[in-house]
């Protein structure tokens, strides 16, 4: 069934951060006298976000959201920088100030780029009129991040795991999703890169799905698209015609 409404995911599908993470950590710590291997941050970064618990907190609003989300961040930041053995080299007045840039950093354009593919594969969908939403595990940032991406005409929904309290693979922020649009599971599909958080969360709360797997994890999977072209898949024969290649 043609559906009415696609979700994205966000980083990792609509959007990657220049470079990496380690890089771009690495540049905003030497503004504070620290140097630190990019590729150490990278690994270290990986791990802490990996144990970190869930994005999400249900029950806040406003200025206590906002609190909660940047400590959430700073933890993993701190955890980061320890893991290279690098905390101790800011002082706990200058690392809070350090971790205050870092967050504002990620709040605009500069850290984050497109993917080539994302606004034709999004101005495609909006003109075989498909409304579109996102799904993501971000906090409160991510509208800014969108606007200064431009991409924030193409949504009519944002649900983020920080604001209604459940992150993915949980089926409940998929079903915040719907609500928003008013539409049914089988009336919507969600795209995403994660396998276990957008494929299979997705597939379980009800929704049609499509896992992102631009490394080629696997290729029997059978809702994988290689990248957001094969999203028009989707669509009808005409819409198939209309992208350049499919992966």
């Amino acid at each position: 069934m043609r559906p009415r409404v696609i979700f994205f995911d966000a980083v990792g599908t609509l959007l990657r951060v220049r470079g990496s993470v380690g890089q771009a950590y690495s540049q905003v710590a030497a503004e504070y006298g620290v140097g630190v291997d990019p590729q150490a941050l990278d690994r270290a970064f990986a791990q802490a976000f990996a144990s970190a618990p869930p994005p999400a907190c249900g029950g806040l609003s406003g200025s206590s959201l906002l609190a909660w989300e940047r400590a959430w961040w700073q933890q993993v930041v701190r955890q980061t920088f320890a893991g290279v053995g690098s905390l101790a080299a800011f002082g706990e007045e200058r690392f809070a100030a350090f971790f205050a840039h870092l967050f504002e950093y990620f709040a605009g354009a500069d850290p984050w780029e497109l993917y080539p593919e994302t606004l034709p594969v999004l101005q495609a969908l909006q003109g075989e009129g498909i409304r579109l939403g996102v799904i993501s595990n971000f906090d409160s940032r991510l509208p800014r991040v969108l606007q200064a991406l431009g991409l924030e005409g193409y949504f009519s929904s944002l649900t983020l795991s920080t604001q209604v309290g459940y992150a993915k693979p949980d089926p409940r922020i998929f079903q915040a999703a719907l609500e928003t649009q008013g539409i049914p599971p089988e009336a919507a599909c969600h795209i995403g890169d994660s396998y276990r958080e957008d494929y299979q969360g997705a597939t379980a709360a009800g929704l049609r799905a499509l896992w992102l797997d631009r490394e080629g994890k696997d290729p029997s999977c059978q809702g994988r698209i290689g990248d957001l072209w094969g999203a028009l898949s989707i669509l009808n024969d005409s819409a198939e015609e209309q992208k350049p290649h499919r992966a």
